[in-house]
């Protein structure tokens, strides 16, 4: 059988030979078969190669994207945490306001108790008292208690028997792990350790305040107070007198904290200053005093 076959003609330009070269039909075939092979593999490289150059391209914008979101969720978590602190400051303000100006004469609670009217002495009621104690130094009592408790007005007592976790100052906020000023010392105690009063005075505030937590504020006056933050009960209510050593709450983990203890500050003047220098060097069980009322 005769196979079928294409003649290539080459001619020779200067000596005008002819040569036929003759090319099998299969042959011919078979390039092209390879030439369009070839030709759909270089666009399949072609084809691999833009998406994968359009995936990295997406890839690093969304990386891009990511690194701009966290850094504005940074920001706007340190503004949240400024505005935190402020609303908190506000709140102690109002609450001292009300207290002081005697607008606050009911307890705080359910119906059955609110409903039972003024409860309590105003805090110019139990201040007048407390400067008329300090002053009077009546005799009587002066026999019972030599050292009388107006003049236990510095704080310095342990509030709380533990060991110093957190000191007064700069440090790294446990949530956020930025910088900030840490406005008290922190003492680690079990959940339900009694929590004393360093020093005389008149509860000022005692109840929930944002980051603090179960709150109790003790005006010591001179415009020196001590707060107690994290507290998991309180035994004392606005209002009330309190002498230096007696339950006031117990340590537990109420507001922002990580594990249970007791923040503790001294304020003058409204302003935070370092409690260590008013801590007695003896713990609080051996400087405890009790008193039968």
């Amino acid at each position: 059988m005769k196979q079928s076959y294409f003649i290539v003609v080459l001619a020779h330009s200067l000596h005008g030979r002819l040569r036929r070269i003759q090319v099998p039909q299969r042959f011919v075939y078979l390039v092209m078969v390879f030439a369009l092979i070839g030709c759909f593999s270089v666009a399949g490289f072609v084809s691999s190669y833009v998406r994968m150059a359009w995936k990295v391209a997406n890839y690093n914008n969304l990386r891009q994207e990511i690194t701009n979101l966290r850094t504005r969720y940074e920001r706007l978590q340190k503004l949240n945490n400024e505005n935190r602190d402020q609303l908190a400051q506000l709140q102690l303000f109002a609450s001292e306001v009300s207290m002081a100006y005697g607008l606050k004469e009911k307890l705080e609670g359910p119906a059955d108790i609110s409903d039972e009217g003024k409860l309590l002495p105003t805090m110019r009621e139990s201040l007048a008292e407390y400067d008329f104690l300090r002053t009077a130094n009546l005799s009587s009592y002066s026999h019972r208690y030599p050292r009388s408790w107006q003049v236990n007005v510095r704080p310095s007592l342990w509030p709380v028997e533990g060991r110093l976790q957190s000191y007064f100052g700069r440090r790294q906020d446990p949530f956020s792990g930025e910088g900030v000023v840490h406005r008290g010392v922190d003492i680690t105690a079990p959940v339900g350790t009694p929590v004393r009063a360093s020093a005389d005075g008149v509860v000022l505030h005692a109840g929930l305040l944002s980051g603090y937590g179960r709150l109790i504020v003790i005006d010591h006056g001179g415009g020196t107070q001590t707060y107690y933050a994290h507290l998991s009960r309180f035994s004392v209510v606005p209002g009330q007198e309190i002498r230096q050593g007696e339950v006031i709450g117990a340590v537990g983990m109420s507001g922002r904290v990580t594990a249970p203890h007791l923040h503790y500050e001294v304020r003058r003047n409204g302003n935070p200053t370092n409690p260590v220098p008013y801590l007695n060097k003896t713990r609080s069980t051996q400087v405890r005093r009790e008193f039968p009322f």
